[in-house]
């Protein structure tokens, strides 16, 4: 008997619903997986996963039985897998070094390479490096000088021994003429023409570079030190506890503020300036610090010595009892430019007045900023 033709129908459209089935099964499985590897595995580069052979067979066999568990469990499986071998990789990785402590850029060296400090000791091309120096001196004594008063320097340099090294700044930049002194040869010269002593501090004399010495003497040119020991000097500095010192003056030679003039009656007094200053290495770190580097003179810091130092009027003072000469020789001045019919010194100590002024201003204005940073009323400051 022939079949009702519906019956054809249905029966033909079976395998069609079957085949959707399927599709809508496998859609609905993908859907699952990218969401859970989605959730669970958020850094996983999907490019480098590795799927269970088992989910490719399903691809390539949609008429696999493998069920949706079993192909979960496959997936699960093969990214732990991986991710544990990711951290087996990462855990054989040296670390990189970073020290917080170390100077600002050195951070990423071992602290056992890092040389923070240096010193100005020459050292040979030759040899055992250990076996270089055969003395360190303990203390620095410079002068910024032109070739006019080389005599008058090589009799100063013949007042320090060897526990000092001599540096000789050029403002001139004539050097080779200093030969003729034997000691000339073992000191440091450095030359740039046209530049005061308060310059070449601030660019040759960091703190870091003179560390190795207890005191640094930073000295003019135009100084008679005929009545001037520098080994008792250093004595006295340390007997009285100055951390930033200078020779008394012949009260009747040379130009000079009253309060340095050396007094007879005594061993030291207190107060100095900025004509041959020494001062000990940690006050010295503080001075550099507070050097402008347009402010070439150095007007004005003397008085502002007492800033580095505490109690002030126990650590800076005038040693009476060795005592110099200042000469007033006007040999920087002359290095200066004339202008408009004024001599070259004239140019010079308009400059440094004005410096003066300059840096009175910067150091008040610095001042009253850090205090009102610090929610405090400046001291001697008119604000209610």
């Amino acid at each position: 008997m022939a079949k009702p033709p519906n019956s054809i129908s249905r029966s033909s459209s079976m395998p069609r619903s079957n085949e959707g089935m399927r599709l809508i099964f496998s859609a609905v499985v993908g859907v699952m997986l990218g969401y859970l590897f989605g959730i669970s595995f958020p850094t996983v580069n999907i490019t480098k996963l590795h799927f269970p052979s088992s989910i490719i067979s399903y691809i390539e066999d949609r008429n696999s039985g493998i069920t949706t568990q079993t192909l979960l469990n496959h997936a699960w499986a093969s990214a732990n897998s991986r991710k544990k071998n990711n951290t087996d990789s990462k855990s054989d990785e040296i670390p990189k070094i970073y020290v917080p402590t170390n100077p600002k850029g050195a951070e990423r060296l071992p602290p056992g390479i890092v040389v923070s400090e240096t010193d100005l000791y020459p050292r040979r091309l030759w040899g055992d490096p250990s076996e270089d120096l055969t003395s360190e001196p303990r203390y620095l004594v410079t002068f910024t000088v032109g070739i006019g008063q080389k005599a008058n320097i090589d009799a100063a340099v013949k007042k320090f021994s060897d526990k000092f090294t001599i540096m000789l700044f050029h403002y001139d930049g004539r050097t080779t003429e200093w030969d003729e002194f034997e000691w000339s040869k073992r000191a440091i010269h450095v030359s740039v023409r046209k530049q005061t002593k308060w310059w070449y501090a601030k660019r040759f004399l960091h703190p870091d570079i003179v560390a190795k010495y207890d005191y640094i003497f930073i000295w003019d040119e135009d100084l008679g030190v005929e009545h001037f020991n520098a080994e008792k000097y250093i004595e006295l500095v340390r007997k009285h506890g100055l951390e930033i010192s200078q020779p008394g003056l012949e009260p009747d030679r040379g130009l000079t503020w009253q309060m340095t003039k050396r007094r007879g009656d005594r061993e030291v007094h207190k107060f100095v300036e900025i004509m041959a200053t020494v001062f000990s290495r940690d006050a010295w770190r503080c001075v550099w610090h507070m050097i402008q580097n347009d402010l070439v003179h150095g007007w004005g810091l003397d008085f502002a010595l007492r800033k580095c130092v505490e109690p002030a009027h126990e650590k800076i003072g005038v040693v009476d009892a060795q005592w110099i000469v200042h000469q007033a020789v006007p040999s920087l001045g002359n290095q200066g430019k004339s202008d408009n019919g004024r001599a070259p010194w004239e140019g010079v100590r308009a400059r440094c007045r004005k410096e003066w002024g300059i840096f009175q201003t910067r150091l008040a204005d610095a001042e009253k900023a850090y205090y009102l940073e610090q929610g405090i009323t400046p001291p001697n400051s008119t604000a209610v």
